[in-house]
Parts: C-alpha cells; structure tokens; sequence
C-alpha cells in the first residue's frame, strides 16, 4: 500500500514530500494548493490565476435547488452544519454542476484517440453524432438562464486566452458547441461547466476529478447561504409558500 499525498511524523506535516509548515504555511495560496494536491504540482502563475478563476466561478448563482436544500437541512437541524453543506454538494449532477465531468470525459477521450492534426470540427461533429446515436444531450453546451451565451464561460475562455492555458479542449468544446447550435438550428454556446471542464482538460486534470471545482466553489457557496439561514431565515417561508401553491389531489 502507497500514498503520495501526505503523511504525519512527529514533529511535522508532509504534504506531497513539501513540509507544510516550513514550506506551505503562509507561502503557498489554497488555490495552488489544489494543483500541489490534485497534480501533484505547483502550478506556474499563468496556471495559478486560471485554477482561481476555475474556483470562484461557480461559488454563487442565486438560490438554485442544492443551496436551498441547504438551508431546509439547516433549518430542521441547526446542530449539523456538515449535513447542511452535504445537502447542497449532494445535489450535483447530471443536470446541475456535474456536467462538467461528462464534458471532459467526451473532450479528453476524443483528443486522446485522435491524431494530433485531426481535424477539430471532424471531433465535434462525431462527439455529436455519438450523443444523438445514445439520445443523450451534449453536456457542458446550452443554459436555461443563459441562453444568449453564460456569461461565466465566456470570461472563462477570457482569462484561458490570456493565461494561455486555452488548448486544444477548448478549442473542441467550442466547435462541439457550434455543430450541435447547426443541428438544433438555435445558439447553444459552451456553459459554465463546460468551459471549466475543456480548461481542467487542457491543464491537465483528469476528467473523473474536474466536478471539484463545482464541489469545491459550492462548499463556501452552500456556508454563505446556512450563514444567511441564520441571520435572515427564509426556510418556513419558502415551505409555507409551497404547501400553499400545491395543490392536493388524491384520485
């Protein structure tokens, strides 16, 4: 049995082979710190601003389903404030935050079988048709609340550029966003979960761990809402409101 992660001895914390307290304490950001920990690296500067974006782009987007579960679990049991947050990461998946994952499954799985000069729109073109084939929808393309374009994606793509970490995952997700917006004769510009899943990608993420940035910027999303729970409670207010609009039916 093996670990590379970190290791604790008497008079100090290792942490892949760097001493924490000596050489990470005060020096080293969190954000660098999940490259040292998922990569197994530091990251460059150019690198490090582009993980902090990735990080701070999904932390908020208002009172969706995961943070308002948060605060019903809050609200019912005040003491368990790791419940609260694990409702909220809990609901992160095949519709809300987890699209990130099967993006990058489908983007790096198709660089990777391809020769190095095939051609981009040749890849979208097949990842689309693979979806259509199996009726599912392409992950990490299209927004309900944004479907002009997500705003997110676009600075993501933004800051990609400018840190030049944007690659050849991104460069595909861009041409898959384009072929499917043909096909359904109506825009379906790359999402949030999208972008941060081409980016981690072309940074050099595995795609079973790219829903981390979801989870991860979600955690403090999800403890800001409990701390509002406390402070301004809308919790009986929201369930009031539903058992007042649903209406009951037993036939």
């Amino acid at each position: 049995m093996r670990t590379r992660l970190g290791k604790a001895e008497r008079e100090r914390v290792l942490v892949r082979g760097m001493d924490l307290t000596a050489e990470l304490l005060g020096s080293t950001t969190f954000t660098e710190m999940v490259a040292i920990v998922l990569l197994g690296r530091r990251p460059t500067a150019a690198e490090a601003r582009m993980l902090d974006a990735l990080l701070v782009v999904l932390v908020e987007h208002g009172l969706v389903k995961p943070v308002v579960a948060a605060r019903f679990v809050y609200s019912n049991a005040p003491e368990s404030l790791q419940a609260a947050v694990a409702a909220a990461l809990l609901g992160a998946g095949s519709r809300h935050l987890g699209s990130s994952e099967w993006a990058a499954r489908y983007l790096q799985e198709a660089l990777a079988a391809a020769p190095v000069d095939a051609s981009l729109e040749e890849l979208a073109a097949r990842i689309v048709d693979d979806h259509e084939a199996r009726g599912e929808r392409v992950g990490g393309i299209g927004h309900r609340t944004h479907p002009g374009g997500d705003p997110r994606a676009v600075r993501l793509f933004e800051i990609a550029h400018e840190t030049g970490t944007y690659g050849r995952a991104c460069a595909l997700l861009e041409a898959v966003a384009a072929e499917a917006g043909l096909r359904k004769a109506r825009p379906l510009p790359p999402n949030v979960t999208g972008a941060i899943a081409a980016i981690a990608v072309d940074l050099g993420f595995r795609w079973e761990i790219t829903r981390a940035f979801a989870l991860i910027g979600r955690t403090l999303g999800a403890l800001g809402h409990i701390q509002e729970e406390m402070d301004e409670p809308i919790s009986d207010e929201v369930i009031r409101s539903i058992q007042e609009s649903v209406d009951y039916d037993p036939s």
